[in-house]
């Protein structure tokens, strides 16, 4: 897996890299995205944190927004998790209220009342100033849902079998109250050490990236 997700870090490294604010112009409508984040090198590249699709046709730019600028934790779960790792990084009770869902009527119903909204829109506001300053991304074009959706996990997990890309002993993600984001040094807790890239599929994510470029 070493070589492979060693190719995947050159490969990745040498696309077209977004910051924000970015152009929603430049991104294809459907597709893969990958994150690097300051500070985290691996196979003498900038680490990929992250990798991440979509399910709707047509929405990886708004996924994409969904991560850095619409600030509700609970359609983003990359949001919520480095929400987490910041409020457990300080020991802050509220994360507590952080991890509640409250996307369901019933929820907000339920737990509305006793939210702090002040505080967690000053989290969501941490969490935006931090993902928009540290964190950018290359993306690449994958039209059929199945496609995505199959190199995403394949992907993700090449990179939680690879021996050599740890997180910098300064990575956020260390703060993380999950256990798979601490040990797998990604922003992630799908699609971990399952089935990896072989070199076939690897040529093919080389070949689109060419296409897309």
């Amino acid at each position: 897996m070493i070589e492979i997700c060693s190719k995947l870090h050159t490969l990745f490294n040498n696309l077209k890299r977004f910051e924000f604010p970015f152009n929603e112009d430049d991104i294809p409508k459907n597709g893969i995205y990958i994150l690097f984040e300051s500070g985290e090198k691996a196979h003498q590249c900038d680490r990929i944190v992250r990798v991440g699709t979509h399910t709707g046709k047509n929405q990886l730019s708004s996924r994409l927004k969904q991560h850095y600028i619409n600030e509700n934790k609970d359609r983003s779960i990359f949001r919520k998790n480095t929400g987490r790792a910041i409020l457990n990084r300080e020991n802050d009770s509220f994360l507590k209220q952080w991890n509640w869902d409250l996307t369901t009527r019933k929820a907000k119903n339920e737990l509305g009342n006793l939210v702090d909204w002040t505080k967690q829109k000053e989290i969501e506001k941490q969490v935006s100033a931090y993902i928009q300053k540290n964190l950018t991304f290359a993306v690449f074009e994958v039209i059929e849902k199945d496609k995505r959706l199959n190199l995403e996990s394949k992907m993700i997990s090449t990179l939680s079998w690879c021996g050599l890309c740890s997180p910098s002993e300064n990575w956020l993600g260390l703060h993380s109250p999950k256990a798979k984001i601490r040990e797998s040094g990604l922003w992630l807790v799908n699609e971990l050490y399952k089935e990896p890239l072989d070199e076939t599929e690897f040529k093919e994510v080389a070949s689109i990236c060419v296409m897309s470029s």
